[in-house]
């Protein structure tokens, strides 16, 4: 296939953070079925949400309240529930949640939902931050992986949350497995990272030949107020260019065509896997 299109929901909270995670997630729900309903309807094939996408970015608390935002993947109604939309849809859908894996064992993943209602597997974020306003450490426990690329009807597609796009490394083994589209689910607030935002994807994806699609939130969610979710979702193609873009401050479904003959052209013009040396790169997974 040559042409892929891609759709990207960007959204505000819903609700208060006063409210139980239950009554927060139903809010949610709620709010982007309008937007995944507009998706299928414009034949889009691979549909992703922000990081966490059925709850507040609750890190900037260390409040225990937000472990019952978990829910088991693919059991949970939050999966079951995208299973049965990806059916309706004929659209595969990256479901970015809280996972519960046993009681007291709890990690930020995103379920990989094929265009058939079948689900593929999932991806468990694994750099986890731990500084003022982001203790993430407190909610998540480090995925381990062998960087999971999801063959589905449309494409090979990769997960990268949020805090993983610093870390090149992982952007490199998506693509080494095949990843040919790679998400990147995201909650970050202006200031430093806004400067990065539009600079690391896209030399991600010139590196490794690959469309990338980066989400992000909107708004600020109180009582944390740790800054400005500012959105700016958008497709980066395999030679860096933004090729579409979303608001700064408005709830959104981004829907773009992306030409994936570029991934093949660009990697055979390039060639960087070609003339990578691993046996070189011994210092980078020493352990210091």
């Amino acid at each position: 296939m040559s042409m892929l299109r891609g759709g990207l929901i960007q959204m505000s909270l819903k609700g208060s953070t006063e409210q139980s995670p239950d009554e927060i997630r139903q809010a949610m729900i709620d709010a982007h079925l309008p937007y995944i309903e507009e998706a299928g309807r414009q034949g889009v094939q691979v549909l992703c949400f922000q990081e966490v996408f059925t709850q507040p970015y609750f890190c900037p608390s260390q409040d225990a309240k937000w472990y019952a935002a978990a829910e088991e993947i693919p059991n949970g109604p939050t999966t079951q529930l995208m299973c049965e939309l990806a059916k309706k849809h004929k659209m595969v859908i990256v479901v970015p949640i809280y996972e519960q894996e046993i009681t007291g064992v709890y990690y930020n993943a995103a379920a990989v939902i094929d265009a058939d209602g079948t689900y593929l597997g999932k991806y468990r974020k694994t750099h986890i931050p731990q500084v003022a306003g982001f203790w993430e450490k407190f909610f998540f426990k480090p995925g381990v992986s062998d960087w999971p690329v999801f063959d589905t009807q449309y494409c090979k597609l990769g997960v990268y949350i949020c805090y993983d796009r610093h870390f090149p490394e992982g952007w490199r083994a998506l693509a080494l497995n095949g990843a040919e589209y790679i998400v990147n689910p995201s909650a970050t607030v202006a200031g430093l990272s806004e400067h990065l935002w539009k600079l690391e994807q896209p030399a991600s994806a010139v590196a490794n030949g690959c469309y990338i699609g980066a989400i992000n939130r909107v708004g600020r969610e109180m009582p944390w107020n740790i800054g400005e979710f500012y959105g700016q979702s958008y497709f980066v193609n395999p030679r860096g260019v933004i090729e579409k873009e979303a608001s700064r401050d408005q709830d959104e479904l981004i829907v773009h065509d992306m030409d994936m003959s570029m991934v093949r052209e660009v990697r055979n013009t390039w060639q960087f896997f070609r003339d990578r040396r691993p046996s070189t790169y011994t210092r980078l997974t020493d352990g210091n």
